[in-house]
């Protein structure tokens, strides 16, 4: 079945970009010297990444602090705290944790450098505001663009200006220790200013800019806040090394690798994906049903693989996220259509604020609805994917994954 190959495709793609392996394999390109190194890892893969840091370098690691999302810890590390904090938005616990760190870093002495591991989702959970912004702004100001229709570089590109942490900030912070960064990419184009809004990179945006994105997306805020944004960010860092470990090209390439060995004829479309997931939805279905009537862009039995982060204009007040949204879309599309199956997958385990990585459909999911008597079209106009595919049987859930690479699309056409 279609369905059980493209579970098949994604458990090898996320399998293939897990970041204990790139860790490990990564820490010799970083040319650490020998001091003592205190280990700070962000992101929803903090914990694996702090793991496998911990596995390699020992007792090098003196100390340090791990920053996740909730539920994504796996238990102790020797010598390492852990913390659990909100995502996508931050919380008391974001503040709390970001606050440990910056105390500890501060009572180090000269024999510390800092093993630094990032990953998606950093923005959230490394946070500390700056003078004069409250949590509630920062909670008020991320909710605002989330829903805005904003892709992610330009809500970091806010976010950045109103922490004290981000956008190269902590790296003047804990200037002159030195820090070496592996990064974990779920930035399109793997723009280290912007993966979890760039702690110890320079930063690339201007206040124009900012400014722009403010009155793009008619978002509100004070002029508290409007005078903090005009503030400059660091555009020179010296003390930081970057490494990209891991990225969304790496999980399409062994998409295609094991679709190939299940014996499909295999396209990579794009790996930047980035506009309206139900406008993607529709793009990608009526491919599909080029390939059912024509045999293009490539001859079936095939595989067509797609990557990048679309987003959602929030209009409604439903339960789901970007990859369900997008997915939902397609469905609608192919309704009652034979022979295509197709998911797209949050490949960290969790789409939007739901249990879901994603959705899995085919032409029968639509039409399942509607046996039901359901209105389908009711789901996507309110935003409420989630619910939608729940009640189809369509949603994808395969829990943190500990990865985070951006999102991945896999559509599967038959040949009969």
């Amino acid at each position: 079945m279609l369905i059980d190959d493209l579970k098949e495709i994604i458990d090898c793609s996320i399998e293939s970009i897990l970041p204990e392996n790139a860790v490990k394999n990564n820490l010799k390109k970083l040319d650490i010297k020998e001091k003592k190194l205190f280990l700070l890892s962000i992101g929803k893969a903090a914990w694996r990444m702090a793991k496998a840091a911990k596995e390699e370098l020992k007792d090098k690691i003196e100390k340090g602090i791990v920053i996740t999302k909730y539920n994504h810890s796996m238990g102790s590390i020797d010598n390492l705290e852990i913390y659990e904090a909100g995502h996508p938005i931050p919380d008391e616990n974001s503040i709390r944790a970001t606050k440990i760190v910056l105390e500890l870093i501060e009572k180090l002495d000269d024999e510390y450098d800092i093993l630094f591991l990032i990953s998606g989702g950093g923005s959230a959970l490394f946070e500390f505001p700056e003078e004069g912004i409250t949590l509630e702004d920062l909670q008020n100001v991320t909710d605002q663009l989330l829903k805005s229709g904003a892709d992610i570089r330009e809500i970091n590109a806010i976010r950045k200006r109103l922490s004290k942490v981000k956008g190269g900030k902590f790296a003047e912070l804990v200037y002159p220790k030195k820090i070496y960064a592996l990064v974990l990419s779920d930035v399109l184009g793997d723009r280290l200013d912007s993966i979890a809004s760039g702690p110890s990179y320079k930063d690339l945006t201007t206040t124009d800019e900012v400014l722009s994105i403010i009155d793009r997306y008619n978002i509100n805020i004070n002029e508290k806040i409007k005078n903090i944004l005009l503030k400059e960010t660091p555009k020179n860092i010296s003390n930081a090394k970057h490494v990209v470990i891991g990225s969304l090209n790496v999980a399409c390439e062994n998409a295609i690798k094991k679709a190939k060995e299940l014996g499909y004829n295999t396209l990579l479309l794009t790996t930047t994906l980035n506009c309206e997931a139900k406008e993607a939805g529709k793009f990608l279905a009526n491919i599909a049903k080029e390939e059912l009537k024509s045999n293009n862009p490539i001859e079936k039995t095939c595989a067509i693989i797609a990557g990048g982060e679309t987003v959602v204009s929030v209009k409604g007040n439903g339960l789901g996220g970007r990859n369900q949204e997008l997915a939902y879309s397609f469905a609608l599309e192919i309704a009652g259509l034979k022979s295509v199956a197709f998911a797209s997958v949050g490949t960290d385990g969790t789409d939007g604020p739901t249990d879901a990585a994603g959705g899995i459909v085919d032409g029968n999911t639509i039409v399942s609805l509607r046996k039901k008597g359901i209105d389908p079209l009711v789901f996507l106009e309110n935003n409420d994917t989630y619910n939608g595919l729940e009640e189809a049987n369509a949603l994808l859930k395969l829990g943190p994954t500990g990865t985070n690479v951006n999102d991945l699309i896999i559509l599967l056409v038959g040949d009969n």
